[in-house]
């Protein structure tokens, strides 16, 4: 029997790319954006301890959610185009 979804597959390495630049993206955006608004910024970036840090992680978690979800896929798979079908 043949298989009714024909599409093709993005291959691992776009795959593995995608997750760690958005991994890294989210990393610096949110934790840049978190420590200038509670105050974790040095001079060579910046530094989240404690609640800060914590909150940082929920929401890398989150923006991996909900873009896959409800977004169709992150940023870097729509860059990449490395989106399984």
């Amino acid at each position: 029997m043949s298989d009714t979804n024909s599409a093709p597959q993005p291959a691992t390495w776009r795959i593995v790319t995608a997750a760690v630049l958005d991994f890294l993206t989210a990393f610096f955006v949110f934790g840049y954006g978190i420590a200038s608004v509670l105050g974790g910024r040095t001079e060579g970036g910046f530094q989240l301890n404690g609640l800060p840090a914590l909150l940082l992680f929920a929401l890398i978690i989150a923006y991996f959610i909900l873009f896959n979800r409800f977004l169709g896929g992150t940023l870097w798979k729509r860059i990449l185009r490395a989106r399984r079908s």
